[in-house]
This record gives C-alpha cells, structure tokens and sequence, in this order.
C-alpha cells in the first residue's frame, strides 16, 4: 500500500500515511483518545506543526459496525471531512441540507414546496429509504421526518459517512437506500468553543454556538445550541409563499467519558422546537379566491447514550440506546392535524479480533410508533426484534471480504433477512471494490406524496406488502500524487413500492429499476483544490397501466459539478462551484411535463483576522426561479389535495449570506 493515499471523502480530500492500528470493537464506540480525530487540525496554531501532523492522520468509519480504517473497509464508505463541513457551514448554517445535496450520488429532494421540507436520495433511491443517524443512534427516528433534515444543524459535526446501497443487513428496514452517519466533535484536552452569525439577503438570521470542554482527566462536555430565523418570501408577488418563514431553536449537549480499563461512554440529549409557516400571503388568495394557511409546529427530544467496553485485548462488548419524541400540529387550510412519532432502539453486540478477521454478533429491538389524535386510523406500532451478524477477513494484503446479514422479526410483516456481502482488491495505487445488499421497508403512510397535504384526503390503508430491494456497486479508484480518479456503477431492483394512486397509497405493478454511474476527479495543487463530478441515473417503472416502462420523475438523467477552493489555513478561502441538474420527467404538473436543466452556481469567501472569521456567501449567480417558468400555484386543487407543483428547479433566486465566526 502506498505511503500517501487519498482518502474516499466525498467533496473534498486529503493526505494520510497509513499507519495499521489496533482497532476497537463497535462502530459506535468514541475514537480511542492516541488517534488523531478528523477534526483536530482546526485546534493547531501553528500551519506548519497542522500539516505536519495531518501527514499521520488516520481515520477510523464507524458506519461499517467494526469500525475499520477508512481505505481498508471493503464496504465503500464516503467521508465528508471537518474541513468540507466548516465550509458548507459558512453556506447553510442552519441545516445539514447543502452538506449532503453537493455530494456525488446524493441528491436532496424538495417533498413539500410550500413547507420546503426534503429528504436524501441516494443513487436514485426514493428518499424514506436513507437512514439517518447520529454517531450511529437513530436520534431523529427509525423512519425520518423529511423536515427534520431542515432542522439539524451541522455546527458540531467532525464529519460525515456516508453508505449507497442497501445497508438493511446492518441497520434493518430503515436503511433499505443507504446510510449517512452524522459524526460529532469529540472534546480535545482543552477548551474551545465558536460563535457564528449569520445574516441573508432574504430576511434569515442563525446564531449557532459550539463549546468544549474537559471536566476531569476521564470526562468531558460539549454544548450545542442554535437560533434560527427566516420571514417569509413571496418572490413573484403572487400571493403564495415561496420561501416559509419559521422560527426554530435548539440546544444539544453531550458527554463523554473514558475509564480506567478503557471502557467508555458516550450520552447525547436534544431538544428542539419550531414554528414554519407557508401557505397564502395576508393579501394572497388561491384559484378559487379563498385564502390557504399551510403551517407546521414541531418539538422533538430524544436521548441516546453508547456503552464500550474491552474484554481481554481481542474481544469488546458495546451496548447502545436512543428514544425519540417528536410532536407535529400541522394546518392546511380548515384542516389540522396534531399527531405524535416515537422512535426508540436497544442495541447490545459482541466482537472480536484476530490478525486476519473481525467478526460481530448482536441482538437489537427497535420500536417506531405513530399516533393520531385526528385521524387514528392510520395509527401504526411496528415492533421489531433482530439478530446480526458481521464478519470481515483479510485474504491477502489486496484483498478483504466483509459479510453481513440480519434476520428481523417483524410484527406486521413477518421474518426478513437481509444479507450483504462487499469485497476490497486493493493493489498499489488502485482500489477496487464490490457489493451486492438486499433488503427491506416497513410502509407508513408518509410518502413523499403527503408531505405537501397531510393525511386528511387519504384513504386508509389497505393490505400493503413491505418494500424491498436489492442493490450491486462495484467502483475501480486511482490515486496517484496529488491526483484521484475514480468510477462506480450502481444498480438497484425495487419491488412492492408504495406510491400513491388518486387517494389511495398502493403497492406499484413490476419493478422500479435503476441503472447508474458516477465519475469523480480530484487534483490538488498547492493550496488549491479541484473537484469534478459527474453522475448519470436511468430509472424506470412499470406504467400505472402495465403497458410499458415510464422514467421515475424528479429523478435528472445527467448531473455534474465542478468545485474550485483555494484555502491557506488561518488566513483566507475562496471557493468557486458550479452544478449542472438535466432534464427532469415531471407528473401532475399541467404546465410542462419535462423540465429545463439549469445550472447552479456559487461564490465563498472568507478572510481570518486572529480568532475571527468573516465569510460571504453567493449561492445562485445566475437568479434561477422555477416560478420564472410557470407558477407554483395549480390551476385548481388536485384529488390529492395539494395546491402546488412538484420542485424540480430551484425556488430561492440569487442569495447572498454573510457573518463572523468567532473560535475561542
């Protein structure tokens, strides 16, 4: 293996010497204190001691469950680094929405146009597919919300992993798409904290805070907090609202501790509430002439804690825990909804080690509840008890297998087992890898069809089947100096899709099927970095008439981006991107049914003075509106009761953002 290798981040890079270590059992374990964290260069001082030390980092993904080193994990795992989140925070401190959407193979999807609630899509994959986590805690739900991902700020993350494919062998139902697993901080020997501000050109405001600290030689704090606010927009003066105003806040702490025998623990707790407002202006009316308040209350805490613990030098038992509360009181129109999701998980496994293999056992129950005061009949109380399974072995120096496959017992729709298996060739300065998962869905009624109108128009449901799915990838990289090259292609089989049909939510006829390839470059050049990315997807379903195959709608065939950022630590960045979105197939939009393509493109700048920072923002240069080439507004109110087109474009125009962060 070389000595310089380029690691598999996903928007950005960076040298490491690889250096085996020891491994530690769990994925969900805290980095044992002598490795160096992802995100420990931001507290060096001194430029030339923090590239010094970057040279021997090593990092350690924990979405694989045995927690190996990034370049010899043979499941694929995409790293967004500290450095990358810092930036996309500079563009979207409130949310983690812009971390992700500027990912190869991801895609955030708009679901509700007036809300701007979204979910992740990755390869194609519809978005209640992707499974959201929290240093491995499901703390935002079994099943997310599509607007908590507008609701998570990225201010403490070290950074992100990210799994494509069915991952249900390793996470259960929930992750039939893939996984992205949100990393935080973890507290250096020393104090540190940071304040930014943040001020937009369309009314919206953020203070966000981070703080760390140790407590005692084996235990320490972090602090989390954020204030949000956005007015709301009309920008095409037609009485609706095009950008939702709302009022979030939000607090997270967390604490760690490390004991003698190198036991740890790690407890989170959140808490967050908002009020988002959309619908009519105070002088907008609908079609029809009456006027439409669209709103949605949210409060949400959750709790989450990891145990680890070594037994001998080659074993490690973990145990691991979240619950979840998230109350909504929703209004659309005359109609309001107040409804309650609970999401809660038990967890305990057992590992161990040998010079060539690292195998895990565990056991996990995993509850996700719903209840409505409004509309009881689409209550549902999934119960879901599991046994999984992990082995992974080096066969040679170049080559490493890893096996993986969960049985679930689930209430309303019996035994599933999910099985994946990823193999790693890794000769000099190549790395090939392959895949193949399959897996399984639990229907609810929240499709991403009901975002926009709640459940008052659907009829109950009706004698669903789970969804399932089965997914292949197999990716070939070269890297050489500062240079990275690489290629994947994917393919996914999905059956059983819950779609919705008039006011009715139906198991879809055949197979929705996706074919795909990404391609991405990396040169670095001194200070300065260059990406480019490319991505084709051709998805497919049977017609709602089973008389041929129909392309998925909001699903672009040809996407591709290019990213420029010159950055000297301590002193300046600037960033240049530009993203291309092809044509689009549309449905139930009487105004087009195909989309232009369009470009997106950006400008950063930030300049640091001691311990402050002052960053702008452009996002949008080019001031593309969808309602710039039809109205958001329908003509008349769909069976389904929604007022609104899909988003397929852009929907914010030209915005500027600018702020200071201050780190102390």
């Amino acid at each position: 293996m070389c000595n310089s290798l380029l690691l598999q981040n996903s928007n950005a890079y960076f040298e490491v010497k690889m250096r085996r270590i020891s491994v530690n059992a769990a994925m969900f374990m805290l980095l044992i204190p002598n490795l160096v964290d992802a995100n420990e260069d931001e507290h060096h001082d001194d430029h030339h001691h923090h590239h010094e030390e970057s040279s021997i980092e090593t990092i350690q993904v924990r979405a694989s469950r045995l927690g190996r080193i990034v370049t010899e994990s043979a499941t694929r795992i995409e790293l967004i680094n500290g450095e990358e989140i810092q930036e996309k925070a500079l563009m979207r401190p409130g949310n983690i929405s812009m971390l992700v959407a500027e990912t190869g193979g991801v895609r955030v999807q708009t679901t509700s146009p007036s809300l701007g609630s979204a979910n992740i899509r990755l390869q194609g994959l519809y978005g209640r597919y992707t499974q959201l986590l929290s240093d491995g805690l499901p703390l935002y739900g079994g099943q997310t919300a599509s607007i908590g991902l507008l609701q998570i700020p990225p201010t403490d993350l070290a950074n992100v992993e990210i799994i494509k494919g069915s991952a249900s062998s390793l996470y259960g139902g929930s992750a039939l798409g893939g996984v992205i697993n949100l990393i935080s901080r973890t507290p250096s020997k020393r104090f540190e904290g940071e304040v930014l501000a943040n001020l937009t050109s369309k009314n919206g405001q953020d203070l966000t805070t981070y703080l760390a600290s140790p407590v005692t030689d084996n235990f320490s704090a972090s602090l989390t907090g954020g204030i949000h606010h956005q007015q709301i927009q009309d920008l095409d003066d037609d009485g609706w609202i095009d950008i939702a105003g709302y009022e979030r806040a939000s607090i997270r702490p967390r604490f760690y501790w490390q004991g003698e025998h190198d036991d740890s623990l790690y407890v989170t707790l959140g808490a967050m509430n908002e009020k988002r407002n959309s619908g009519t202006t105070n002088n907008g009316q609908l079609p029809n002439g009456e006027q439409y308040q669209l709103n949605q209350d949210s409060q949400r805490t959750d709790i989450g804690f990891v145990y680890d613990r070594p037994i001998g030098e080659d074993m490690n038992v973990n145990v691991r825990g979240s619950a979840m509360d998230q109350q909504h009181q929703h209004q659309y129109g005359t109609v309001y909804e107040d409804d309650a999701h609970q999401s809660y998980l038990i967890e305990s496994s057992l590992a161990g080690y040998t010079n060539k293999t690292a195998w895990l056992l565990g056991v996990a129950y995993q509850s996700e509840q719903f209840s409505s005061q409004t509309f009881p009949e689409f209550n549902y109380n999934y119960q879901v008890p599991g046994l999984f399974s992990q082995v992974d072995y080096e066969a040679t120096d170049d080559i490493s297998l890893s096996l993986s496959a969960r049985s679930d017992w689930h209430n309303e729709y019996g035994n599933q087992f999910s099985p994946r298996i990823s193999i790693l060739y890794n000769p000099d300065d190549w790395t090939f890898r392959g895949a193949y998962g399959k897996g399984f869905f639990a229907p609810s009624p929240f499709i991403e069809d009901i975002d926009e109108v709640g459940l008052s128009k659907l009829s109950p449901l009706q004698d669903l089947d789970e969804e399932r799915a089965e997914t292949a990838s197999f990716d070939v990289s070269y890297v050489v100096g500062g240079s990275e090259a690489s290629m994947t292609l994917f393919a996914s089989n999905i059956s059983q899709v819950t779609e919705l049909q008039d006011t009715q939510i139906v198991n879809a006829k055949g197979e929705t099927q996706i074919r795909g390839a990404e391609l991405l470059l990396r040169y670095k050049w001194h200070d300065i970095k260059f990406t480019g990315s490319y991505l084709y997807t051709d998805a497919t379903k049977l017609s709602s008439h089973g008389d041929g195959r129909i392309p998925l709608t909001l699903t672009p065939q040809h996407s591709a981006g290019m990213v420029v950022m010159w950055e000297e630590h301590g002193s300046h960045l600037l960033g240049f991107e530009a993203y291309y979105t092809g044509t689009q197939h549309l449905a139930d939009n009487p105004y087009r049914n195909k989309s232009k393509p369009y470009w997106h493109l950006g400008l950063l700048g930030q300049i640091t003075i001691g311990h402050f920072s002052w960053f702008v923002n452009a996002e949008n240069l080019l001031n593309i509106r969808q309602t710039k080439e039809h109205p958001l507004l329908l003509p008349e109110q769909a069976d389904s009761g929604r007022w609104t087109t899909d988003i397929w474009s852009r929907n914010d125009g030209f915005t500027v953002n600018a702020g200071v962060r201050f780190k102390f």
